[in-house]
């Protein structure tokens, strides 16, 4: 064991101690609830081990959380926008100050490497910073005069708000969602995903300390069938944000229904990597790697489908398969680490389900396709071999299906019309990504692409103000900038007459 990796096992254990004290129950109205439901074990992919127990939320702990959020709604939203402000700075501060506690926590939670979830908590205080300096003008809207009225619009925050989030990286995923709702001037319940629900806890905490009123941030642990059913049926709640699955996307909309919510859905992708002949290699090679095999290959934007122009196809892959088999399969916590364990056993055994799918439908397996094993590995962790499969067609499963998992589809095609057809061929839309030198070929694909965002010669590079989100089965609604509150705000127009049109005048 390194020193480095020994130095950092000692850390996580005195993070993650207090998680074995007791339930990890819920935080409602400014305090923490033990809850009564039913208690079930969370063990972490790494080795195996309990990280403790975690408390599934009763129907009436959900409705507690909610008129929580709904009693607290009122007084925040009436809290000028500078003075949200202040709070989202402090809890950027708090978030800051905790950073490696928290990475440590999530690394043995979600099985995610060091290398990223290190800067994975800093993200979050950055996504509070960006949000908590547009609070005091998050109400701001036009001026649409005509010559008898003067129409102006402003916005208010749609009500109390629930936020279901998923299991790969938790921590930043929530701050996406619940800074921007917190500087709209709603009121949050949280639901992270059962699988990973140890930071949001710390989330929690952090927000309370930093300043934030009893109420306006709560959380519910549990399943997504008891606890977040419960929660996005809630009448209390006027809207529900979720990150996750397109299928539980669609249950989601279906539970909100009844109650007339409004749905943010940021659901998965099957994203295509294209890479032309003219494109430099090279980078497109780092990127190809980098956005798929990290974050465990467990995240909405990776680039999981490759579709690389015949004529370079054998030589590319070549390179590719060389690449893939010399990344670093590692304990989470070693910063040398590039793939760590997947984030559970359940989800390890359909990552590699698709070696004997991708077999039986005629395409081979480059690199990869067991589990990983070997000297350093723990037995009883998730490790799955980085996986490279080639000779595929555009209709297999392994072309068609998100796998989530570092597992990389390879596809030739002959020109752009072929590369389009099929980067389009599936019903996600979420992100696309293509390499080439020609700047005409790079807007005429990216425009024809059928997905929300487009990176032209590079990997994922966020840029918080623009907006994010996909089309088709890849979800609802954009994130980013001001459209964020877009979701979070409704829009009222006031017309104020001027006191010289005319009145129709009936029954004098």
């Amino acid at each position: 064991m390194s020193t480095a990796l020994d130095t950092q096992l000692k850390n996580a254990e005195a993070a993650l101690a207090r998680f074995a004290a007791e339930p990890l129950g819920h935080w409602i109205g400014g305090r923490a609830v033990a809850g009564v439901g039913e208690a079930f074990g969370n063990r972490s992919p790494v080795d195996g081990r309990s990280l403790g127990l975690v408390v599934d939320a009763t129907a009436a702990e959900v409705a507690l959380a909610c008129e929580a959020a709904r009693d607290a709604f009122a007084g925040w939203r009436a809290t000028p926008g500078t003075e949200r402000r202040r709070v989202l700075h402090a809890i950027a501060d708090a978030i800051e100050a905790r950073a490696e506690e928290i990475a440590l926590v999530e690394c043995m939670d979600t099985g995610q490497a060091w290398r990223f979830m290190s800067k994975a908590a800093l993200r979050g205080a950055e996504n509070f910073r960006f949000f908590a300096d547009r609070a005091p003008d998050a109400a701001n809207g036009v001026s649409l005069p005509t010559d008898s009225h003067l129409n102006y619009t402003m916005r208010q925050p749609v009500g109390p708000v629930a936020v279901i989030t998923p299991w790969n990286t938790p921590f930043m995923l929530s701050t996406w969602k619940i800074a921007p709702a917190l500087a709209a001037g709603c009121t949050v319940v949280h639901k992270p995903a059962e699988w990973s629900p140890l930071s949001a806890r710390l989330l929690a905490e952090i927000m309370h300390e930093a300043g934030l009123p009893a109420g306006v941030a709560n959380l519910v642990n549990g399943f997504g069938e008891t606890t977040g059913r419960t929660l996005t049926e809630h009448p209390a709640l006027r809207a529900t944000a979720f990150i996750g699955e397109s299928s539980t996307g669609s249950l989601i909309m279906s539970q909100g229904a009844p109650t007339l919510k409004r749905v943010h859905l940021e659901l998965g992708g099957k994203n295509p990597v294209i890479v032309f002949d003219d494109a430099d290699l090279e980078r497109a090679l780092d990127a190809v790697v980098f956005m798929i095999y990290s974050l465990n290959g467990e995240r909405c934007t990776a680039s999981s489908r490759l579709l690389v122009q015949r004529s370079i196809h054998d030589g590319f892959v070549e390179r590719l398969a060389e690449r893939v088999r010399r990344l670093k399969v590692g304990h989470p916590l070693d910063p040398a680490t590039e793939v760590g364990p997947l984030v559970h056993e359940r989800h390890l055994e359909k990552v590699l389900s698709y070696a004997a799918i991708a077999r039986g439908e005629g395409a081979s397996v480059a690199v990869g396709g067991a589990r990983a094993t070997g000297a350093g590995l723990p037995p009883a962790g998730c490790f799955v071999q980085p996986t490279l499969y080639v000779g595929a067609t555009p209709s297999m499963r392994i072309a068609q299906e998100e796998i989530f998992g570092p597992v990389l589809t390879v596809i030739p095609f002959d020109d752009e019309a072929d590369a389009l057809r099929i980067a389009n061929g599936v019903r996600y839309g979420l992100a696309g990504y293509l390499w080439t030198g020609d700047v005409g070929r790079a807007n005429r694909v990216a425009q024809a692409l059928d997905v929300g965002m487009v990176w032209v010669n590079s990997e994922n590079v966020r840029h918080l103000p623009t907006p994010f989100g996909g089309m088709k089965s890849s979800g609802i609604g954009r994130d980013g900038g001001d459209w964020s509150f877009d979701f979070y705000m409704e829009t009222k127009n006031v017309a104020l007459a001027l006191g010289m049109h005319a009145i129709p005048k009936l029954g004098r």
